[in-house]
């Protein structure tokens, strides 16, 4: 008989369940998709670098005055090419030098980044709508709409983004950033589409989809409650590699001076400084090295995006 202020012993089934798993393993709860890509990516210092470098870039677009004081249209001749970056000049106007019109080189490319970001998010933001309602549309209902939606897309991907942008932007006598953005978006939405048509229709097929229209969910919540928050992962990491893409085309186009019009532009200040880069090297290569970061952080992030939400990639 057991004493009563004795604990009885454990049973076999109370053993068992503290037993420890082989190889020392612990039972751990299950992570979802997204708080498992969350995990991978706070260790991957290349997200750490180019999320701190496209912050630093987002500051400088909304508000430029944190970086300087100096009007960048301001304008003194007396200023022609005169100087170069010098260290000891931080944060100051002259601190990059000023260009031909004697204009500081160092404000120019601060707030030459409002206009390749603003132009960056607003068509990706476009694509990302206009391919992902294509994609979802042919992928799930299938048949003749799938087939003219998917030809329609191969008819787009037959014309380059660049081509397709000089040509449709030859249409506008001022060319303004909501122009630019209207140019890259009708001829940048194919990518996503075809990302998005692939993964509904990987997902249309699964059982949890099945077991909502049996019980009697409509279509429009069937796409909205169960296909397209399982189908955003591709999409998500498909933008934010072309984000760079469009942010080094729109500048592509103002170099060439198809894109922006009377604007401060780092593809403008790249094209107004081509013919002088032996005399005055520093008016080129600053705004060129600032454009080359921005597009290679987006690049890397989305890179590590791809990586984290990809098992099979690690």
């Amino acid at each position: 008989m057991l004493n009563p202020t004795q604990a009885p012993e454990a049973g076999p089934v109370s053993a068992a369940a503290e037993a420890p798993l082989p190889g020392g393993s612990e039972i751990t709860k299950a992570r979802s998709l997204g708080q498992d890509a969350w995990r991978e990516l706070r260790s991957n210092p290349i997200f750490w670098v180019s999320a701190v470098l496209l912050v630093l870039f987002l500051l400088m677009a909304a508000v430029p005055s944190l970086f300087t004081s100096t009007d960048p249209g301001h304008a003194d001749l007396r200023n022609h090419y005169l100087g170069k970056p010098e260290w000891g000049h931080f944060f100051q106007p002259d601190w990059f030098g000023y260009n031909g019109q004697g204009q500081s080189v160092y404000a120019r490319t601060i707030y030459g980044a409002r206009a390749s970001v603003i132009i960056g998010f607003c068509v990706t933001l476009g694509v990302t709508l206009v391919g992902g309602v294509i994609g979802m549309f042919a992928g799930y209902f299938g048949g003749l709409l799938d087939t003219l939606l998917s030809r329609l897309t191969d008819i787009f991907f037959g014309i380059p983004l660049l081509l397709g942008g000089m040509v449709l932007l030859q249409a506008f006598t001022h060319r303004t950033i909501w122009t630019v953005v209207l140019a890259l978006a009708t001829f940048g939405w194919m990518p996503l589409a075809r990302v998005m048509r692939g993964a509904v229709i990987t997902q249309k097929q699964a059982d949890f989809v099945t077991a909502a229209r049996a019980l009697g969910a409509g279509t429009t919540r069937i796409l909205l409650r169960h296909i397209l928050p399982n189908t955003l992962a591709p999409v998500i990491v498909v933008a934010t590699i072309a984000l760079g893409g469009f942010v080094s085309t729109e500048a592509t186009l103002s170099y060439l001076g198809i894109g922006l019009q009377s604007t401060v532009s780092w593809g403008v200040d790249i094209s107004d400084a081509q013919n002088v880069l032996r005399d005055a090297p520093h008016v080129l290569l600053v705004p060129a090295s600032f454009l080359s970061l921005t597009v290679l952080s987006f690049i890397l992030l989305g890179d590590a995006v791809r990586d984290a939400f990809d098992p099979k990639l690690r």
